[in-house]
């Protein structure tokens, strides 16, 4: 999928860091911080910029952003590394691991989707379990990406054998569920967005195939950035983080059910507003968002560990090597 742009516009101060981290922000937030963001292109992602544009927490923070989404995690990295970019806000960062342990100079700076918001869909009537997977075409992404992991994540754990099941490039989990619904694969893991619409699109999710429950450490998504970035433009990249937190918070509040349903029905170019308010409950009932933008060493370790398995990562990395933990922190004592 080509590139396409479009320009938007708790916590604690540790220490001497966390406590300049306000008045150096304040000071230049008055020349508009600009920022490049990159992120791919999945409906959940577009509905929460829209709400994060109508909101203005990005302008709050004396930030300007300029938004591109692409259509996988290498062209993400490659922005990000080649300085085109500047932060990429939503993205599984199992590929990010394997990318520093080779050298890229890179750092995950904050959580942003804990657990998986996705579920494991078929459009064959024989395919009920987890263990019916076995010896199927599955739809996924690159081998060690977000799809693929998770598909090998859940189907290990119910005990079926990887070697034998046919693990099909099919792009993005947008395409993957249309691959799905067309029976062109026998199964793939797609968003929630469509959950309540099954019977529309002649397919159902399988027993054990509700990712949020059965993977609850598979850390879906995180932030990164280049250490290029982080170096020289700091303050843009703490503003970005404390908007988004803010963003994250108020999806867990009453109020947002009406604005995240005009925001998904702008940015999809459809109206459904059943289908959004059963996601905006989702996101409020699972609270799958990182409002405390934390990733935690547990959480990296068990990516890692994943990666491992899978022969993608050849060792295991310290945290502090793959994480720069002192942005979010920066960025929660802007939320005082």
């Amino acid at each position: 999928m080509g590139i396409e742009r479009m320009i938007d516009r708790r916590s604690l101060t540790l220490g001497a860091i966390s406590a300049a981290a306000a008045p150096a922000f304040g000071a230049r937030a008055q020349e508009k911080l600009k920022i490049k963001i990159v992120n791919t292109q999945g409906n959940a992602t577009v509905t929460l910029q829209e709400l994060m544009r109508r909101k203005g927490y990005l302008q709050q923070f004396g930030v300007e952003p300029q938004i591109t989404y692409v259509s996988d995690g290498s062209k993400l990295m490659g922005s990000l590394l080649s300085g085109e970019n500047d932060i990429c806000m939503f993205s599984g960062f199992g590929q990010v691991l394997t990318a520093i342990e080779k050298g890229a100079k890179l750092r995950i700076v904050a959580g942003a989707v804990q657990k998986p918001e996705h579920a494991f869909y078929t459009k064959r009537p024989e395919i009920r379990t987890v263990k019916d997977l076995a010896g199927k075409t599955i739809g996924t992404g690159s081998v060690g990406a977000l799809l693929h992991a998770m598909s090998i994540s859940l189907m290990r754990k119910y005990g079926v054998d990887t070697t034998g099941v046919r693990f099909v490039n099919i792009g993005s989990s947008v395409d993957v569920f249309r691959a799905v619904a067309a029976g062109t694969v026998d199964a793939g893991i797609a968003e929630i967005d469509v959950y309540d619409q099954q019977a529309k699109y002649g397919v159902h999710v399988i027993q054990e195939g509700d990712l949020w429950k059965e993977l609850p450490d598979f850390t879906f998504q995180a932030s990164y950035a280049s250490e290029r970035a982080i170096s020289q433009n700091r303050a843009a990249i703490v503003g970005t983080l404390a908007a988004y937190a803010k963003l994250y918070r108020y999806l867990l509040t009453p109020e947002s059910k009406n604005d995240f349903i005009e925001a998904q029905t702008a940015a999809l170019g459809r109206p459904d507003p059943a289908a959004a308010e059963w996601q905006w409950r989702f996101f409020r009932d699972t609270q799958v968002y990182a409002s405390d933008l934390v990733l935690s060493p547990e959480r990296v370790k068990w990516m890692q560990d994943l990666n491992f398995s899978l022969d993608v990562q050849k060792k295991i990395l310290p945290y502090e090597s793959v994480v720069d933990p002192t942005v979010a922190r920066d960025a929660l004592a802007l939320l005082k």
